[in-house]
């Protein structure tokens, strides 16, 4: 084997072993994050920041199916979707089929992405976003819409942009207290 290879593949084992430790996320605590994410994507903007507000419903999955597999299930991410479509009347399961696209590709993709930095897995979860804005278009499209501008992509590099300061965000939340009582 190549000495570079070797040399590569233990500093990406020495980074893999050397990641925090964090407290296992409870149900309650993933049900909230879903639900500030939902209010999130609801929020009334106009002009260029609703244009380039990313998918928070998305990052929120995406983030949990990478992170903690177990704990989220594809009926959720459709169940959100179908919430997000009722709240933005908009066609119904346009979003719903997105969100399954983004579990379905974290979840095949989750385990190599746990293995890179936040700012690495970044570009990884924008091209996640791309896909979904993409199956947001070809549905629109089926329905009779136009073509959407360049513009309409915006919200897939502002969430690439903000995936690594919000998974950190989240990070921090996860990481265990000190116990007082430890020496």
């Amino acid at each position: 084997m190549n000495p570079e290879r070797i040399k590569e593949n233990n500093s990406v084992k020495e980074n893999y072993l050397g990641q925090d430790m964090y407290v296992p996320a409870s149900s309650s605590f993933i049900a909230t994050s879903l639900v500030i994410a939902l209010i999130l994507n609801f929020l009334p903007l106009q002009g260029d920041l609703l244009i380039a507000r990313p998918d928070f419903v998305a990052f929120a999955i995406a983030y949990w199916n990478i992170n903690h597999p177990h704990k989220l299930g594809m009926s959720v991410a459709f169940g959100m979707g179908l919430m997000v479509d009722v709240g933005n009347a908009g066609i119904l399961g346009q979003h719903a089929l997105a969100y399954c696209v983004i579990f379905y590709l974290t979840q095949i993709f989750g385990r190599r992405l746990r293995l890179f930095s936040l700012l690495k897995q970044a570009p990884q979860i924008g091209f996640f976003l791309l896909i979904m804005q993409i199956v947001f278009a070809l549905v629109a499209l089926s329905s009779g819409s136009t073509l959407p501008g360049w513009k309409y992509f915006h919200a897939t590099i502002a969430g690439a942009l903000l995936w690594a300061p919000a998974s950190f965000v989240i990070a921090l939340l996860l990481k265990p207290k000190p116990d007082s009582s430890s020496l």
